[in-house]
């Protein structure tokens, strides 16, 4: 690509070589969501061999991917996000959130969604998506941890905007996260009695959220998503408000197989909400026992 001799020191400009090809942002986005390996981007993308080897080439000799052989005869290779890849899903994530916004939507700012939205429909539709291996969020503690619970017979993800903070606006589904983690907290022996594992996630940082977690005796764990890597790999709606992206409240059910087995998108009524996920749950752990 030609550029002006004044590109050379605009990092705008500098980051759109990468980022400012069609092709080059849908294979990041896929390889976000797991699918790492040349056939199943070939399959997703709908793009021709020699297209996608040319593009996934160019993001290699850019450094925000790279090979790591996995079958020797023949050579097959996954393509991975390098650190210079991972600090592009805030990017990716930015674009989709006003994509749903501008472009989708009408404009309004909300923390929730319409039953007739695209957000909607992309949420429901993570029915049956397996969750990528290796997907580790810290925890309260730093420590990086599974987003689905190894020792689980089923896992509830449930996703909220922020404990704590006050909005500068009134936002339609961003109050209540309190309150969400106090129900399923209070819900918590009867889903580890039933054999399903507890996760909030949300965008606050790891020692935001354990001091929330002291304060109302959270038993399970809060996982911090500040990185955007759960909500690159499941393309989860955000909203961007008092300084920080924000997941949008939603549960997901995720089997032993780390597979989506149910999604509550959007959540307005929360101890319904919370209610409805300890029944799945429990129901998705009998199928696993």
């Amino acid at each position: 690509m030609k550029m002006h001799n004044a590109d050379a020191t605009c990092g705008i400009a500098q980051a759109a070589v990468i980022t400012g090809d069609w092709w080059n942002v849908l294979v990041l986005r896929e390889i976000a969501r797991g699918h790492v390996r040349f056939d199943a981007l070939a399959a997703e993308l709908g793009l021709s061999r020699k297209v996608l080897t040319e593009r996934l080439g160019r993001l290699v000799a850019s450094g925000v991917l790279r090979r790591s052989l996995y079958q020797r005869r023949p050579v097959r290779y996954e393509y991975l996000l390098t650190d210079a890849g991972t600090g592009l899903l805030p990017l990716l994530v930015a674009m989709q959130d006003w994509g749903d916004r501008w472009v989708l939507g009408d404009g309004s700012l909300t923390a929730t969604a319409a039953e007739d939205s695209a957000e909607h429909a992309r949420v429901h539709s993570l029915t049956g998506t397996r969750l990528t291996e290796g997907l580790e969020l810290p925890g309260s503690d730093g420590t990086p941890r599974d987003a689905v619970a190894p020792e689980a017979a089923a896992t509830v993800l449930f996703t909220y905007p922020a404990t704590g903070v006050r909005w500068e606006e009134p936002l339609p589904g961003a109050a209540g996260c309190t309150l969400e983690n106090r129900l399923f907290r209070d819900a918590w022996p009867a889903f580890r009695d039933a054999g399903a594992a507890v996760h909030g996630v949300s965008t606050q940082l790891p020692h935001q959220q354990a001091a929330f977690g002291r304060a109302e005796s959270v038993p399970y764990p809060l996982l911090s998503d500040a990185r955007l890597q759960l909500a690159a790999a499941l393309r989860l709606p955000t909203f961007h408000a008092a300084g920080r992206t924000r997941l949008k409240r939603s549960v997901l059910v995720l089997d032993r197989q780390r597979t989506v087995r149910h999604v509550l998108f959007p959540v307005d009524d929360i101890p319904h909400a919370v209610d409805e996920a300890r029944r799945l749950a429990t129901a998705v752990a009998a199928d696993h026992a």
